[in-house]
């Protein structure tokens, strides 16, 4: 089964500066809306933590998407964005640059609230995937709620210590189906066959 993973603008995946002046929520919409309709075979889209926002919009409309498969994701309503489902301040695991107009995971909390369950090697190895995100996407609403119209199952990760499992449950009764497992926020990096095994289900 191929699969493509689109990179997002807002995170410099895609070359391009973040910051206060650089891609957002919209750039990354379109970078998926692009893959997404460059296709005409069924499609299950999965989205993780932050990109349940940017699938939201971007999977809306688009013929061959027949499945969200949402893990540990924020899932907004049409006019929700991420700052709506915060406590009005900064997650301690959270580092912003105001001056860069940027936040990025702080490198010594990455292994204790993300991977705490994952093998030595793989959180040996995180570090060196951590990109800052523009402070953008925080504030910008979604034009669209794809879960609305298409079947969706929630993965909720019972032990993640980024996004809270009580709000992961929240997101849930949106979802069609609900699947939980014992796991932190990478549970295809943690549990890889039981995600494997939840989507070739679908």
């Amino acid at each position: 089964m191929p699969s493509v993973a689109p990179a997002l603008p807002s995170c410099g995946e895609a070359g391009l500066p973040g910051g206060a002046g650089g891609p957002g929520l919209p750039e990354d919409v379109a970078a998926v809306r692009q893959v997404l309709q460059a296709g005409d075979e069924p499609t299950v889209v999965v989205a993780h933590s932050y990109g349940g926002v940017v699938t939201a919009e971007a999977a809306a409309g688009i013929g061959p998407v027949r499945h969200l498969l949402l893990i540990s994701s924020y899932l907004p309503e049409v006019g929700q964005s991420l700052s709506d489902f915060g406590d009005g301040g900064l997650a301690p695991f959270l580092d912003l640059d105001p001056d860069a107009g940027t936040f990025g995971v702080r490198p010594e909390l990455l292994v204790d609230t993300f991977l705490q369950d994952c093998d030595p090697d793989v959180q040996a190895r995180a570090g060196d995937h951590l990109a800052r995100q523009s402070v953008r996407v925080t504030g910008q609403p979604v034009a669209a709620a794809a879960w609305q119209q298409l079947p969706s199952t929630y993965h909720v990760c019972a032990q993640d210590r980024g996004t809270p499992p009580r709000l992961q449950r929240e997101f849930a009764r949106r979802a069609g189906s609900v699947v939980e497992l014992d796991a932190g926020h990478h549970p295809f990096l943690s549990q890889p066959a039981a995600v494997r095994d939840l989507l070739l289900s679908l």
